[in-house]
């Protein structure tokens, strides 16, 4: 069974959030090993400098790349990676299976993720042009990967 992992930087502050999170974790342990890793996002002032940005940025990083393992293939959620269709991320998934045993997709904070974070991914994905809180964009990647589960299954869920 393949492994799939969420490594995310913040809580979800919301209780609908948490909730419609653990829904779709629930659903996917159906599926494959799920894991989510929750990392501190670090502190910034209110009107933080690109210099304070980038730092906070980079030490991040040094957690997420404690949380992966080497063999895991690594997904970087960010606006500029490739848009994939749910049939398309459902291909992509299959494919990792057979090679690398284990998915690990990253979230970063309300500034996004560390160049060096996406320069390690295999792949740098994005769910929309459009820009959305990163709290709400783990629900909404739960639920396309929840998907792309159902679509390789066969099952009725994705219409």
């Amino acid at each position: 069974m393949l492994n799939v992992k969420f490594i995310v930087i913040g809580n979800l502050k919301e209780s609908y959030l948490r909730d419609a999170a653990a829904e779709y974790e629930k659903r996917l342990s159906a599926f494959c090993r799920f894991e989510t890793v929750q990392l501190k996002e670090e502190k910034l002032p209110d009107d933080p400098s690109d210099t304070e940005i980038q730092k906070a940025l980079e030490r991040e990083a040094l957690q997420i790349e404690k949380s992966i393992s080497p063999r895991a293939y690594r997904i970087a959620m960010c606006v500029e990676g490739n848009q994939l269709s749910s049939e398309e991320l459902a291909e992509r998934i299959g494919k990792i299976e057979q090679t690398a045993g284990e998915i690990v997709f990253i979230i970063g904070s309300s500034f996004g993720l560390a160049d060096s974070v996406k320069r390690s991914a295999y792949m740098r994905l994005s769910v929309s042009k459009m820009t959305f809180p990163h709290q709400l964009m783990r629900v909404l990647l739960l639920e396309g990967v929840y998907r792309a589960f159902n679509i390789r299954k066969g099952t009725r869920y994705h219409k």
